[in-house]
């Protein structure tokens, strides 16, 4: 596995979606021409702006955004309100809302843009009473539409799970469904490309930072236990172009 963290850039919610696009466009670049067989573009906002293009760019080359798969599972199972946590970005983009209610038109969807979540997620204070309160904030009209199934609309709010489950089993009159994209990503992927290596997954996997990779390293360990990888930076050059 190699992967990148833009984290030069981070975070890419309050973006404007042009800009976001020309990044998820070169990292994808960058991934296929360094070998990958196959790109998971595991960003939402990233999905929701160049997903198209990317595919086009580099087809025939599978590259998968994170949010049809999910939606479209959720549209199949509709029950009620469908709820989506995600950035400004995301939100704005309209994403989830066009992607569930053209798989079931009947659906209704309840958006809520949660500026505070990659921050905290990223500061590794997704436990504090901040996040406590955060999630209460961004919950609340969900409760209040009804909601019985809530999407992770941002591949940073796993990590908030604990906290949301906790919330929600107060807040909300009915029992509440949490949907992680990721697991549908895997399920996925392995259609679209079946032919992948099955080696360990400690097997020679590269984790890239824009960012500061001291930073990098320390969140590694903590958000990927027991998962043996090399850590290093990538840089952005001159042109937007992304290097090792």
């Amino acid at each position: 596995m190699l992967y990148v963290a833009d984290q030069a850039h981070v975070p890419y919610g309050g973006r404007p979606l042009d800009e976001i696009k020309s990044f998820a466009t070169e990292i994808s670049r960058f991934l296929a021409d360094n070998g990958c067989r196959a790109i998971i573009m595991a960003c939402n906002i990233s999905s929701a702006t160049a997903l198209t293009s990317v595919c086009e760019l580099l087809s025939p080359l599978p590259v998968l955004g994170v949010i049809a798969p999910a939606a479209e599972r959720v549209a199949r199972e509709y029950v009620g309100p469908i709820g989506v946590l995600a950035t400004v970005g995301t939100v704005n983009s309209g994403a989830y809302t066009a992607h569930i209610q053209r798989a079931n038109p009947l659906a209704r969807v309840v958006e809520v843009p949660c500026s505070k979540f990659v921050p905290l997620i990223e500061a590794g204070e997704h436990s504090s009473r901040d996040a406590e309160c955060a999630v209460r904030e961004y919950l609340e009209p969900l409760a209040e539409s009804g909601c019985r199934t809530i999407v992770l609309g941002c591949t940073h709010y796993p990590f908030m799970l604990p906290l949301l489950k906790q919330a929600a089993n107060v807040m909300f009159k009915n029992p509440v469904t949490f949907v992680d994209p990721a697991e549908d990503v895997v399920a996925t992927l392995s259609v679209r490309a079946p032919d992948l290596s099955t080696e360990s997954i400690n097997s020679g996997n590269v984790l890239l930072t824009t960012g500061d990779e001291a930073h990098f390293r320390e969140q590694t360990a903590i958000f990927l236990p027991g998962i043996e990888c090399k850590v290093s930076t990538a840089r952005w050059i001159e042109n937007n172009k992304l290097t090792m």
